[in-house]
């Protein structure tokens, strides 16, 4: 009767939890992140954006990202020496232009005639092995790969009109290293300066274009005011980017927000592809700024055959490029048996 007597009264008192000091709940400071992305504010709205204010609303109070855009912090050639140093937490850009101190700072941005399509990145890393072996490279020099996914084919739109191979000779442009040391083939001169600054290097004369993107960028930030023509030839289909984090940052992230920085980039993997597929085809028919050219395709065969010399190059500087060039090899030959639409024409 006494245990029944004292558990009455207890239970009266609103049970054990009432005889307790009353815990004191604090709200634990948000984990606080500063990302920078390879794009300026006008394409980092559509291509870096939408992951950041997914993972920010996601995460409910427990992780802030802050996001600045090309040249922000760093300039891009200097992103992944500030990723290893923990100046900045997380980056969205290519192996190429961020400089990548690894083997596979080539295959980033646009690999020569590489792919054709932005669908074919995912089925390369994922299905064909490219995710193992990013993920090992960058482990090496401490930092975390996460993913990776194509968006816009590599085109030029130029002050100049281009309707043969020779009408590139003396070009200078705005482009990628790689894309640039395989152009310089065909007489173009590779140009590197901030990428803010490519508009007005067009007005000034200092370039003739950009080898950057589609034309659903050209649009949007602004380059298709300053170039006259738009080539749809393309030296590859679909830029190779990916998000990385420094490895501590992300070792350090308990295991449910790690979930949730993914899920933000997987969607935002999503919208790039139907933002660039659908402007791609729009601007190219309804665009009252760039005049489409092309260069007929029995004299761009050149560049085509100059590609796999080059591949063959790459291929031949290390083991790792040897791996990766076969990979593509591989990925190739199976769309060209499989025809359209993995293939043109």
């Amino acid at each position: 009767m006494t245990n029944r007597r004292s558990f009455l009264r207890t239970a009266a008192l609103g049970g054990a939890a009432a005889m307790a000091a009353p815990a004191i709940v604090r709200a634990q400071a948000p984990i606080k992140w500063r990302f920078q992305t390879y794009a300026g504010a006008a394409l980092g709205e559509f291509v870096t954006k939408p992951a950041i204010d997914y993972i920010n609303t996601a995460a409910n109070g427990e992780m802030e990202i802050e996001l600045y855009y090309a040249d922000q912090i760093v300039p891009t050639g200097e992103l992944f020496q500030a990723l290893q140093r923990g100046t900045i937490d997380a980056v969205h850009a290519d192996d190429d232009s961020m400089a990548s101190p690894t083997p596979l700072q080539v295959f980033g941005g646009y690999f020569p005639l590489a792919t054709k399509h932005a669908l074919d990145v995912p089925v390369l890393f994922n299905q064909y092995g490219l995710a193992d072996i990013w993920r090992e490279e960058y482990a090496k020099v401490g930092v975390q790969w996460l993913s990776a996914a194509g968006q816009d084919p590599c085109n030029f739109n130029t002050k100049k009109e281009i309707t043969s191979l020779a009408d590139l000779d003396g070009l200078k442009l705005y482009t990628f290293p790689t894309a640039g040391r395989f152009l310089s083939r065909f007489g173009v001169v590779p140009v590197s300066i901030p990428y803010e600054d490519a508009e007005v290097a067009v007005q000034t004369g200092e370039l003739d274009g950009m080898a950057w993107s589609g034309i659903t960028e050209d649009y949007t930030v602004g380059w298709a005011n300053v170039t006259d023509y738009f080539l749809t030839n393309n030296i590859s289909g679909a830029w190779i980017g990916s998000f990385f984090v420094n490895q501590q940052r992300w070792s350090d992230l308990p295991d449910h927000l790690k979930q949730i920085v993914m899920a933000g980039i997987e969607a935002s993997h999503t919208y790039r592809n139907q933002w660039y597929w659908g402007g791609e085809a729009r601007l190219r028919a309804q665009g009252d700024k760039l005049q489409l050219r092309t260069i007929p395709q029995e004299e761009w065969v050149q560049v085509e055959e100059a590609a796999q010399e080059f591949w063959q190059e790459i291929a031949d500087e290390s083991e790792i490029n040897a791996k990766i060039v076969q990979i593509f090899r591989d990925y190739n030959d199976v769309t060209s048996k499989a025809g359209p639409p993995y293939t043109f024409g």
